[in-house]
């Protein structure tokens, strides 16, 4: 046990005084943050960028009214050029691209056959913005056409806010489930990430020390069962270390935002006031997030982060350790990834298809409770409320298939580390296993 303890404290070492590490550690939750911010400029720049569309109208129904200019579209009226002159005069200008809408007594043939020419191929929401514009005018025709009050129509529009709750009467309310929802998916898609990254860095240690041969010094002194386990513990040790220290820096940032934005105004508010304030207008969205916020289980979810990385992480590095003692180099290693990927895809699948719409079904419970999916499914789920036991169920079996593939990963490790200068096979491994 004492040199397995020296083992660990090693690959620690290793790894937190790694200028990479220290530099990182640091750094990506400055990335992180410019990353988030420079996607939602890059996106809302795209969304607002305004383009400029000529229109040929020849139906009687749109009048100059109906191109009204937006936020995001101006309009320029070609229609006395007639459709070809306009297609040849928007060619050779800088204008986005030609609106043509065609004559006809036929509100469902103008509907289906308005065109749209451009230099080249318009992104989604322009396509929307564009029909949005005419789908309401269209509308009103279509129900004058019918014989139908426009007037009354309108008058009988209503829009329902439903409260909810649980059978306790508790109230929650809309905002704080999609912060759950990203919370969960954030949590569930770090665990992927660290589960990638550092079970990677426990191959290529492992593939390292046998290509230098360092590894047939050490296992003179030390069983290779230990050798591997407190390599994957070290790591893991590592990796923990370093999430720590994010989530103090995460937790200064708080503390420094929460007073800059007025966080404290939702302090003793209850979820039915705060969603009040929300539909009234009287407290912006980041103070109503914050706010939301202090009513999540927060100690719950990084309790359950800590150890179902920790699990996670145990568990595919054991066989991450297994391949790397297989294998020469990196490129060999190719071979044996997929079946060790396949479950982590499938759990990200799960987590976005199936969990962020019924957390509480059958399949997102099932797949939350099985070792290669639980780490990832169950982060995703635990925001939205899941019993207790569930979480200890999925942390038992995480951590006891740990043990069992830790046992099946020695095997392959024990007589892999040895081999030099041979691709393995699958049927290979297989022996390795009853050796």
């Amino acid at each position: 046990m004492n040199k397995l303890k020296l083992i660990i404290q090693r690959e620690f070492i290793a790894k937190v005084r790694n200028r990479a590490f220290i530099i990182m550690t640091f750094l990506s939750p400055i990335l992180g943050i410019g990353l988030i911010l420079l996607v939602t400029f890059l996106t809302k720049s795209t969304i607002e960028k305004t383009r400029t569309v000529a229109y040929v109208n020849e139906s009687s129904i749109f009048t100059g009214k109906d191109f009204q200019d937006t936020k995001s579209l101006k309009f320029t009226d070609y229609t006395a050029m007639g459709l070809e002159m306009a297609k040849e005069t928007v060619q050779n200008n800088e204008q986005f691209g030609l609106l043509y809408i065609p004559q006809s007594d036929s509100l469902d043939y103008i509907a289906d056959n308005m065109q749209f020419y451009s230099k080249e191929s318009p992104g989604l929401v322009f396509i929307e913005n564009l029909q949005d514009q005419f789908d309401s005018r269209l509308k009103q025709a279509k129900m004058i056409a019918l014989g139908i009050d426009t007037l009354q129509y309108q008058k009988a529009k209503i829009h329902s806010n439903i409260h909810l709750n649980n059978f306790s009467g508790e109230a929650t309310s809309k905002l704080i489930n999609g912060i759950r929802i990203i919370i969960g998916t954030v949590a569930g898609y770090l665990i992927m990430m660290f589960i990638i990254i550092y079970g990677s860095m426990v191959m290529r240690s492992v593939i390292e020390e046998k290509t230098s041969r360092i590894i047939e010094v050490i296992i003179s002194s030390v069983k290779p069962f230990y050798l591997m386990l407190g390599k994957v513990i070290g790591t893991a040790g590592a990796g923990i270390f370093q999430f720590l220290i994010w989530l103090v820096l995460l937790f200064i940032l708080y503390m420094i935002v929460v007073p800059l934005v007025g966080g404290d105004i939702t302090a003793n508010m209850t979820p039915e006031q705060i969603e009040q304030a929300q539909n009234l207008g009287d407290i912006n969205k980041i103070q109503l997030a914050l706010g939301e916020i202090r009513q999540l289980p927060i100690w719950t979810i990084i309790i359950s982060f800590i150890l179902f990385f920790t699990g996670g992480y145990l568990l595919y590095s054991a066989l991450y350790a297994a391949i790397g003692a297989a294998v020469d180099n990196e490129t060999d290693s190719q071979q044996f990834m997929m079946p060790i990927m396949m479950p982590i895809i499938l759990a990200i699948y799960v987590g976005f298809s199936v969990v962020i719409n019924d957390p509480h079904g059958t399949i997102a419970t099932t797949f939350s409770m099985i070792p290669f999916t639980s780490p990832i499914v169950m982060m995703m789920r635990i925001p939205m409320g899941v019993p207790l036991w569930q979480i200890i169920v999925a942390l038992v079996l995480l951590f006891a298939t740990f043990i069992l593939m830790i046992w099946f990963a020695a095997k392959i490790y024990r007589v892999g580390i040895l081999m030099y200068g041979k691709k393995p096979t699958y049927k290979e491994l297989f022996k390795w296993l009853k050796y």
